[in-house]
Parts: C-alpha cells; structure tokens; sequence
C-alpha cells in the first residue's frame, strides 16, 4: 500500500535486500559498480532511488563521492544502518524534481526505477532534473528492462516471472497507456498474501526523445554491465546519454 514513503514503506523496506538477494550478489553488484566508477572518474555520482544502499555503498568504497535522492524514509534508513551508510548525503523527495545544489560527473537510475515514473510527464521530468544536475560533460546512465510484450498472448495481459510452492510473482502490461504492475503472491501459514506495486514501461526509443528534450545525446546502449551489444533479443539495456560539454 502507498504511504508516506510511497510504494516503498516500511512493508517493502524491512525484507527488501532479502527479496532481492539476486541483484545484491557480488557479481552483478561489482559489474554496476566498475561501470559506474570508470564514468565518475574524479568526480561525484548522484544515484535517484538510492534505496539501501545496493550500488552506492560499493562505489563510495571505491573513492566516488555520491549523493543519494529517494522519497522512502525506510528504504534510507536500511541504508543508514549498514557500515559507511551515515556518511552519504542522502535527499529525500521525489527523484523526478527533487534538486542536490552541486553538480555531478554521472547520474544513475538501476535495476528498473525509471519505471517507478508512472506518467510519462514524470519520467520526462526526471529527464530534465538529471540534465540540470550534471556537470558538462556529465553522463546519465539508466538500466531498465525491455517491454515483455513478446510474451503476452492474444487477450493476455500478464507474463509471470517466478513460480514456487510458496511464491508466485507476475507483472500485467496495458499497451494502450503503458501501464504496468508487478505483482506479488506469497503463502504465508497457508494463506496467500498479495502485494502489487505500479509502474510505467517505457521504450529505448522513447527515453532518447526525453532525452533529447533535456539537451542529452545517446553515447552507448548495451545489453548490460559487461557492454554486451543490444539487440531485438534483448530482454533490459543499459543506456548512457551524455551532456554536451559546451
């Protein structure tokens, strides 16, 4: 349910790294973190829907100074409680508007959170608020998955992603708004809890053109962390816009 926090409240927040075991192991997290660091360079990384803490702890460690923005308390505050946690400056708010008064060498959005944007009015403000904070020269760099479309047949609207004797998991798509859910079914003492958060899919295609209307331009677009080239095969990208250095 969406509170204070939004869809990530104290609910979510409390087994989160748990839930998400799969993205927390050392080698997706170090392939993030490589990438990330070699476009830092010298400078600081603004990470919006820092969360707690997945990718920002490990780049702090590797020297870059990063500042968080996320609207969840409790998300922070996991962030917070681990080793290094109270020394990253962390805004609360809206990651669509919320503004960090310096200026940044790379900004990142991981593991799918552009789509936490549910219009399209707001992924293209976030679009803007990223342009305004990078220095020139800066690079945007957002993961995200590709549409599942391909998957939906004929008068089906959902693809499940996980099934188990105590957890079923599916996302519904509507292609005539670009809605979606991701939606979450787990048996606890024999009885079935659900939990369903909101997103927006959004096309590569479409994020260029937000991107291009915050005065960014297209510098790669791979499959994932390790640069693999994209293709039509591809299930997420990994894409970096750059902003002009004059």
């Amino acid at each position: 349910m969406i509170d204070d926090d939004g869809y990530f409240g104290e609910n979510v927040a409390a087994d989160y790294d748990e839930s998400e075991a799969s993205e927390f192991r050392p080698d997706v997290v170090d392939r993030t973190v490589d990438l990330l660091a070699e476009l830092a360079g010298d400078g600081p990384a603004l990470e919006l829907g820092i969360g707690t803490g997945r990718i920002a702890l490990p780049l702090a460690a590797r020297g870059v100074p990063v500042h968080g923005i996320d609207l969840s308390r409790a998300m922070v505050d996991r962030l917070r409680a681990k080793p290094g946690g109270d020394a990253i400056d962390v805004t609360i708010g809206d990651f669509a508007t919320a503004r960090v008064e310096k200026s940044f060498s790379v900004a990142y959005l991981v593991f799918n959170t552009i789509m936490n944007l549910t219009t399209q009015d707001a992924q293209v403000d976030c679009f803007s608020n990223v342009a305004a904070h990078l220095a020139p020269g800066g690079r945007f760099v957002v993961e995200v998955m590709v549409p599942q479309l391909r998957r939906l047949p004929a008068g089906q609207q959902a693809v499940p992603f996980h099934i188990s004797d105590t957890r079923w998991a599916f996302d519904t798509y509507d292609p005539a708004t670009q809605a979606m859910s991701s939606n979450y079914v787990t048996i606890v003492d024999g009885r079935a809890e659900h939990s369903s958060i909101p997103f927006r899919y959004v096309w590569p295609a479409e994020l260029d053109l937000m991107a291009r209307l915050a005065g960014l331009r297209l510098r790669d677009r791979w499959e994932d962390w390790t640069r693999e080239p994209f293709t039509g095969e591809s299930g997420k990208h990994v894409s970096v816009w750059e902003k002009p250095a004059d």
